[in-house]
């Protein structure tokens, strides 16, 4: 049985791939450009990109399972090949942005939703897994400043948040693809803790072995900075999540462990896990 991987190079998709390869699952690994990605010499690996249907045909034949990412403007391409090759079971990565009271006024939500519901519209099989806050976005607001300067500059550093390793989102797809019972099911996915950003740094500060100093900034200029490491599209759902955090505590979440039956990763594992690339 393949496994079509979409999104291989991704932080998810990497795991998911691993995982896969794990329990002796056939996989599939995609990729715009297959000749510069860093994939392992014996993976099969094809040429696919979602926004250009034609590519698909291809990467899908004989398969019956797809871990898919966001890519709104092929949806309809993908929907039809997939549909087309026999697909089973598609485990999409969306975003618990979804699940916010203002979904119909974020941009992010927007995007993720378009792509649920083409998927719930066709005849395939689905498990959509809707997170919160990735831990790895820790790479994009600090990671420069932290291994040049040794400082972290943000606007509330007492804001709280439920960072979401990505080691538990490749789990809890490999389970959805591999075991069965998750089919038509939405997972919203949050950390297993709810930690300060001041107490997120000072966890890097801990895996890497130096003090990391915190500036407190004006919103306005965050929002420049975050704006030179990160997607636009992004900037003002973190600032909005961090503004709420000063005052609500976030959710957190026990379904990594209801579903894999394994506890999630904490903030301080992650960051042990990623301490090379903020030294």
């Amino acid at each position: 049985m393949i496994t079509v991987i979409f999104g291989a190079r991704g932080n998810v998709g990497r795991h998911v791939a691993a995982g896969l390869i794990s329990r002796g699952e056939q996989v599939r690994l995609t990729s715009r450009e297959p000749a510069a990605a860093d994939f392992p010499p014996d993976a099969e690996v094809v040429a696919a990109d979602l926004e250009h249907p034609e590519t698909l045909p291809a990467a899908l034949e004989g398969a019956e399972r797809v871990f898919l990412y966001a890519k709104p403007d092929g949806i309809d391409g993908f929907v039809a090949a997939a549909e087309s090759a026999g697909v089973r079971h598609v485990v999409f990565l969306s975003s618990g942005a979804i699940l916010l009271a203002d979904a119909a006024d974020n941009p992010i939500a927007r995007m993720h939703a378009v792509i649920e519901s083409a998927i719930e519209k066709s005849g395939l099989d689905w498990t959509f897994i809707r997170p919160g806050m990735f831990a790895t976005n820790a790479l994009w607001w600090w990671q420069r400043s932290i291994r040049d300067e040794g400082i972290v500059r943000m606007p509330y550093a007492d804001a709280r948040t439920a960072p979401i390793h990505e080691k538990d989102l490749a789990a809890l797809a490999v389970t959805a693809l591999t075991e069965p019972g998750h089919e038509g099911h939405a997972y919203p996915v949050w950390g297993p803790e709810a930690l300060t950003l001041r107490e997120q740094v000072q966890h890097i500060g801990t895996a890497i072995g130096r003090e990391i100093t915190l500036e407190v900034i004006p919103v306005e200029q965050a929002r420049a900075e975050l704006g030179k490491t990160m997607p636009s599209i992004g900037v003002d759902a973190v600032l909005a999540g961090w503004e709420a955090g000063r005052t609500a505590a976030p959710q957190v979440s026990t379904i990594i462990e209801e579903v894999t039956g394994r506890p999630a990763h904490t903030f301080a594992q992650w960051a042990r896990d990623h301490a090379a690339d903020f030294r």
